[in-house]
């Protein structure tokens, strides 16, 4: 990953026990090529000391609003420049605090004082997150600009479960790559199919495909990170579902097309990455059909084209269509683009993406053909979402 190349982060630490995770965090974004500021108020010390991020980040670690520099003004220097800053784990204290405008430490005050995008990740007991209390000072925070990352469902330290975990330092690197993104889709609504789907011809077997569904969801992360909300149908897959996307699961075609159709409502664009079925069986047996006979016939009948059908409506939003072929592939995608007529379609040869962590694909649209470098699967994603907003005119 290249994203943080060159970007410096300041990174706040205050008095939870998710405070380790921040040790993570910093790691993850020193190999990513960032400069680390680490700043921790007192409270954080009593769960990990100052010497381990100055380890890991190679950066000398602020601690208080007293601590030596050139001109003393520490709160004011260090956000100046920087590319973002990053409090995790902001506590409910620290939440409280800086939604009324406190600065009574060096975190707090240089967060008052700061000249760069401000992102928290709260972390605290359940029913401290529930409170009303908490919940009127993040709604203050979101109202006032800041970033709020989480929290996550899950088990807590304390031994409960509920919402209110810190997410992990993986999520936290994620999510501030995606931050920086541009955000040309700021503001669209985003409808996407992913993934195969699986035809039944009994209760154990079916019709289906390789695609892993990669693709899809990497797109609907680079939708996200473009600013978009996002809906993504996906088939039978085993895919962690992208922060900010609301995923609905479907088994076969009919599904997955009743899916697209309740959620079409109000969309922008429609991408439909899904290795939909051509055909299902026209009758799946009621039980386990046993083996015996030397030869067994099937009868399929064709699914519905669930992009042909969006695409033809009155109201259809910007849709585009994927062609994955094995051979002739600008014949083929350019014959699909034409033939639904959709305003772009993202075509590949199976063998250079189909259920690879990589791939390289081909534009087709009204103005020809558009070859993307190859990749992996989330920056090929950018590259097309991208084109995208360009087509249609979005500047963010």
């Amino acid at each position: 990953m290249t994203e943080l190349v060159g970007k410096r982060i300041v990174l706040g630490i205050t008095g939870g026990i998710a405070a380790y995770k921040a040790a993570e965090l910093t790691r993850l974004l020193v190999k990513a090529g960032a400069t680390v500021d680490v700043v921790m108020t007192e409270a954080a010390s009593h769960f990990v000391s100052a010497v381990t991020f100055q380890a890991l980040s190679g950066r000398p670690v602020w601690t208080s609003l007293w601590d030596e520099d050139k001109r003393g003004m520490a709160h004011i220097d260090l956000t100046r420049g920087a590319d973002a800053t990053l409090v995790a784990p902001a506590t409910g204290d620290f939440l409280a605090r800086l939604a009324h405008g406190m600065a009574g430490d060096l975190l707090t005050t240089l967060c008052l004082a700061r000249d760069c995008p401000l992102l928290v990740a709260p972390a605290m007991n359940r029913q401290m997150w529930e409170q009303p209390a908490t919940q009127r000072n993040v709604v203050q925070l979101a109202t006032d600009g800041v970033t709020i990352l989480g929290p996550a469902t899950g088990e807590q330290a304390c031994g409960e479960v509920g919402e209110g975990r810190m997410l992990e330092a993986a999520e936290l690197f994620d999510a501030l790559i995606a931050f920086m993104q541009p955000k040309p889709l700021a503001g669209k609504k985003v409808l996407l199919t992913a993934g195969p789907t699986f035809e039944a011809l009994d209760p154990v077997r079916g019709l289906t495909n390789t695609s892993s569904g990669k693709m899809g969801f990497a797109l609907a992360r680079a939708c996200v990170e473009a600013g978009a909300e996002v809906t993504l149908v996906a088939g039978p897959v085993n895919q962690p579902t992208p922060m900010g996307v609301r995923r609905i699961d479907v088994v076969s075609a009919l599904a997955m097309r009743a899916a697209v159709l309740s959620s079409l409502t109000f969309q922008d664009v429609f991408v439909a990455v899904a290795a939909v079925a051509d055909y299902r069986p026209a009758e799946a047996s009621e039980h386990k059909i046993k083996k015996g006979a030397p030869r067994l016939t099937v009868e399929l009948i064709a699914n519905p084209d669930i992009l042909a059908e969006v695409a033809s409506r009155p109201d259809a939003p910007f849709c585009v269509g994927f062609a994955a072929e094995s051979r002739n592939l600008a014949e083929y995608a350019e014959g699909k683009r034409r033939a639904k007529k959709l305003p772009l379609v993202v075509g590949n040869l199976v063998q250079d993406g189909l259920g690879g962590n990589s791939n390289r694909v081909t534009l087709f649209d009204e103005a020809g053909e558009h070859p993307l470098p190859a990749g992996d699967k989330l920056a090929v994603a950018r590259g097309i979402v991208a084109h995208i907003a360009r087509l249609m005119k979005c500047t963010g």
